[in-house]
């Protein structure tokens, strides 16, 4: 899973409002979703080929919310198909705990480079 900053990066793509673009082209939401889920990809990726990050489900991040205050609560980003539009944005951050399970939560699988590249072969 990404963490919370690497999602917001990927989320923004190089943008700097609440959205990358207008919430009806990009995602699923409370006022688009007929009050269900989609299938994937079929409203327009960010700027980096992206799709679904804001609305549709929300996202689980690596981050742990505020692990003094909330335990092992994890951060969830993007807002799900049955939130308001104010809820389906870059900044909105939310928390569940990690053996949470809802119709409009999900993850996106994510990896971190580290270090150098090997040899390339052949």
């Amino acid at each position: 899973m990404p963490t919370d900053a690497e999602w917001q990066v990927a989320c923004r793509a190089g943008s700097t409002g609440p959205r990358h673009g207008d919430l009806d082209e990009i995602g699923w939401y409370a006022d688009n979703s007929h009050g269900r889920p989609h299938a994937v990809a079929l409203k327009a990726p960010n700027a980096w080929g992206l799709y679904d990050t804001l609305g549709g489900v929300w996202e689980w991040c690596w981050d742990l919310y505020d692990p003094e205050v909330y335990g092992s609560y994890r951060v969830i980003r993007g807002g799900g198909w049955g939130d308001p539009h104010w809820s389906c944005r870059v900044g909105v951050r939310r928390k569940t705990h990690p053996e949470a399970a809802f119709d409009d939560l999900g993850f996106r699988l994510a990896r971190s480079v580290t270090g150098t590249l090997g040899p390339r072969a052949g």
